[in-house]
């Protein structure tokens, strides 16, 4: 048995309060129709002492038997009486006491009831979740006596929500009046919901217009929640089309590659951080939270070299003919998602996250910023400016922008253009399976993972224009706090095509992209 129950059945034998438990509240709550069980319980918790929170934990676990109308609570096979904690012989036709649903329901309330006024901060915040939705006016004396005593201010502040909340069902017209005065300042979006019900039942019609001002009041405060959210959504949608597309801006962009292949490499660098996942939880579970910081390189190794065989093997001998390398790659995607199949199952696979990336901060009533996601668009950005720096530089750096600008005068100058392209193709590759290790940490991870996302990856790389970093870095974040807002307005369908759309008219009417590509060709 739990720890916290022992320790409820464990002050049976402490002396009683002032408000201690009497037979009649045994009684009341065991015995009679359900409605009036309630109604005892209620007027129980109210002024509750140890010995009836006791009791009542004790209905909770089903520890609770009645023989005639003597009632026993039993720990360890042993019948102990609820008023005064001595041990007493449990009669034979003992019977267990029934409580229905709506009982259980009460139970669990007046147990949450009682937690507000825990010393415990975590239990007190656990408890006002849990009775956030309850309007019970029976509640009103302990949420009262609650908020006298609370310290902390959010809490406060929550304690007070839910007093106005039940005083919306209290038949005193001033009282429902006070309520929405009080409600109309929440930034809850449950606040919302609770002022829509009660417009609709409310028979007065001042009150209906208070209510009417206060939901105006709260519709206008969420608002600033919903389009920071939105904002939020975009960016880390962004930050990871940003992380597709930068391995597809060197092997497509600067190496005029078209790879369909990219989708795959991703998924590769998403296995390997759930083979990682996997290593640690076998030989390392006690340094299991630290497990991602491995599977970043394992996933970059992993993918880049998948990248150089791909390369070296069917690559290489296609350089300059863009649709065969279509064709090409698109077959080795097809093998490539066979081959995970056939090692890890066609079913999808769970990576979880560490402790710290789950969770996450409440900035607004109703905008919660997931830690995960944070930490994605910080790596995103971290990954860009690795990228921009080994591009802009490195010695690496300057032979890729050497070979990709004029093989043949890199190649008369001493630059092994073969090792480049190898070195650049599997640099993109390593990059993709870098987004891949990221996805894993918001989704799970399956054979089609690239699928989903090797279409806007191309259509990053497009927009932003060919072989420019800073132009994928703006397609993509435009993009997805496009696609988000648009999300909001017409659904998630309806904004693909929209987006699409778009995409396909700015193109037509500026081929080049956002950022055009600098030379002295006329062609550029």
């Amino acid at each position: 048995m739990r720890l916290r129950h022992l320790l409820f059945y464990a002050t049976l034998f402490i002396a009683a309060h002032a408000h201690a438990l009497s037979a009649d509240e045994v009684k009341g709550i065991i015995f009679g129709e359900t409605d009036t069980r309630v109604e005892a319980l209620n007027k129980a918790a109210v002024s509750a002492d140890e010995k009836t929170v006791a009791f009542i934990q004790a209905l909770a676990d089903d520890a609770v038997k009645t023989s005639g109308d003597k009632v026993f609570v039993v720990k360890d096979d042993k019948a102990f009486d609820p008023l005064t904690g001595a041990g007493q012989p449990l009669p034979p036709d003992a019977e267990d006491v029934i409580n229905p649903n709506m009982m259980r329901s009460e139970i669990d309330n007046a147990l949450a009831a009682l937690k507000l006024l825990s010393r415990d901060e975590q239990l007190r915040r656990e408890a006002i979740k849990t009775l956030g939705s309850d309007s019970d006016e029976a509640r009103l004396p302990l949420i009262e006596k609650a908020y006298a005593l609370e310290t902390v201010p959010a809490l406060k502040d929550q304690l007070e929500m839910m007093r106005a909340a039940i005083l919306l069902g209290s038949s005193d017209k001033a009282k429902r009046l006070e309520a929405a005065a009080q409600l109309s300042a929440s930034k809850n979006p449950a606040t919302k919901t609770v002022l829509i019900e009660r417009l609709g039942t409310e028979p007065d019609a001042d009150v209906k217009v208070a209510l009417q001002a206060a939901l105006a009041k709260v519709e206008a405060s969420l608002a600033w929640g919903d389009k920071l959210g939105a904002i939020f959504s975009g960016i880390s949608l962004g930050s990871i089309l940003l992380l597709v597309a930068l391995g597809l801006a060197i092997t497509y962009g600067l190496m005029g590659v078209i790879n369909m292949a990219h989708g795959e490499l991703m998924m590769i660098g998403a296995y390997a951080t759930y083979v990682v996942q996997g290593l640690f939880q076998k030989y390392l579970p006690g340094a299991f939270d630290w497990y991602l910081l491995a599977a970043v390189p394992v996933a970059f190794l992993a993918s880049a070299l998948m990248g150089a065989a791909l390369e070296r093997s069917v690559i290489r001998f296609l350089y300059g003919r863009p649709l065969e390398t279509l064709l090409a790659t698109w077959g080795i995607s097809l093998m490539l998602q066979q081959l995970v199949r056939t090692i890890f199952g066609a079913q999808n696979v769970g990576v979880e996250n560490p402790v710290w990336m789950s969770g996450g901060v409440q900035v607004l009533g109703n905008l919660s910023l997931p830690y995960n996601r944070l930490v994605i668009i910080g790596f995103a950005m971290a990954v860009l400016l690795s990228m921009g720096w080994l591009i802009g530089k490195t010695r690496l750096g300057l032979f890729v922008r050497g070979v990709t600008q004029n093989r043949p005068i890199a190649s008369c100058m001493g630059v092994n253009t073969a090792r480049i392209d190898t070195y650049a193709f599997a640099l993109g590759s390593g990059i993709a399976g870098l987004a891949g290790c990221a996805l894993s940490q918001v989704g799970n991870v399956g054979p089609d993972l690239g699928q989903g996302y090797i279409v806007d990856a191309f259509m990053v790389v497009v927009l932003g224009g060919v072989g420019q970093l800073a132009g994928t870095v703006y397609a993509a974040l435009g993009l997805g706090i496009l696609n988000k807002f648009l999300e909001g307005w017409t659904g998630a369908v309806l904004a693909k095509i929209a987006v699409l759309v778009f995409i396909i008219i700015f193109i037509q009417k500026r081929p080049q992209g956002i950022f055009a590509m600098k030379g002295r060709s006329a062609e550029a």
